[in-house]
């Protein structure tokens, strides 16, 4: 009886140790992507604070190669593109993440912004006037209380 179970042992430490040796290169290759992702994203922070916009741009796009769907990202490089006067691709930027993110209110403004850039004003408003009721509902009473403001400014204009 004990031959019977000796293979079945000896062939579960071989699943146990290859479910072991997966798990941690799993868990190694995700954490040299996040140390890269990492660096990347803080070069394109030096790089924009420095109002280097083409190299922050370039930096951001290969953080976005590694982590396409990391909203600030998506946002610093439409900010990117927008002091680049390339306001139709900032559009884009902010309107993706938008329709992946459609609470986040950062995301309204900027596109408020461009639009306002595009001379559309109509739509400009309209998308304060989301990110006003997003922060409202986030609990954001002083952001909300500024966009009002703006709006109140504009309305008067």
């Amino acid at each position: 009886m004990s031959d019977i179970s000796f293979p079945n042992l000896f062939s579960s430490n071989y699943i146990a140790t290859a479910i072991v040796s997966f798990s941690a290169i799993a868990l190694l290759y995700f954490a040299i992507r996040t140390l890269i992702t990492s660096n990347r994203f803080q070069r394109g922070m030096n790089l924009y604070q420095e109002k280097d916009y083409q190299g922050a741009e370039a930096a951001f796009r290969k953080v976005i190669d590694i982590n396409s769907t990391n909203d600030v990202v998506h946002l610093f490089l439409g900010e990117c593109l927008m002091y680049q006067e390339r306001v139709d691709e900032a559009i884009a930027e902010f309107e993706s993440v938008i329709d992946r993110a459609p609470k986040k209110a950062d995301a309204y403004l900027r596109l408020s912004d461009a639009l306002m850039q595009k001379q559309k004003p109509k739509e400009a408003i309209a998308n304060l006037q989301k990110a006003k009721e997003l922060l409202e509902k986030q609990r954001q009473p002083q952001q909300a209380e500024k966009i009002e403001n703006l709006l109140e400014k504009i309305g008067s204009k």
